[in-house]
């Protein structure tokens, strides 16, 4: 049977960050991953208090998507480049910028983690995958692994947003 080519996808991050968005973080994303598509409106981080030692308060979560469309598999290697980032925006050994790449395709978002839990797959170099949200029925539907920020309003309102980007994108490049 003849290998089929993945379908193209969104390349997204999750931001969560104590210092805004830097100049020079934004310059950086791009020089890796392309323009930058899209910048959310950003919202208090407040659904935990995991990050609030290491980062500082107040925290803002807000989502970056790129303007090229990639295949799915290239996942890991975005997560290995976040990494280093944040390694590089930490002041006395703590991070000030969270990042966390994904994948939004027409039925999912996908996220990396460095973190094994049961439900999520290895994608190679100690790193993991989870289906985070499925579009379903004109909204995204939550698991019970699904992060709280991934479940509010709020921000399934911006990754509703970043579909109708992605849909957009797959229409100019099935009109090419």
């Amino acid at each position: 049977m003849k290998e089929k080519e993945y379908e193209r996808v969104l390349l997204f991050s999750g931001v969560l960050s104590s210092i805004g968005f830097p100049e020079s973080l934004k310059k950086e994303l791009e020089e890796e991953f392309g323009k930058i598509a899209s910048v959310s409106r950003s919202i208090p981080f407040d659904f935990t208090s995991y990050y609030d030692e290491e980062m500082g308060c107040p925290i803002e979560r807000f989502f970056i998507a790129f303007d090229n469309l990639v295949t799915p598999d290239g996942l890991r290697d975005a997560k290995l480049f976040t990494n280093r980032l944040e390694e590089k925006y930490e002041v006395d050994g703590k991070r000030k910028v969270n990042l966390d790449p994904g994948t939004m395709s027409i039925g999912n978002i996908v996220l990396a983690t460095t973190k094994n839990r049961a439900h999520r797959i290895a994608i190679g170099h100690n790193l993991y995958a989870e289906v985070t949200l499925m579009y379903h029925h004109k909204g995204y539907e939550s698991f019970s692994w699904t992060y709280a920020d991934y479940k509010s309003g709020k921000v399934q309102e911006i990754l509703l947003d970043m579909r109708r980007l992605l849909l957009s994108k797959l229409k100019e490049t099935e009109s090419k």
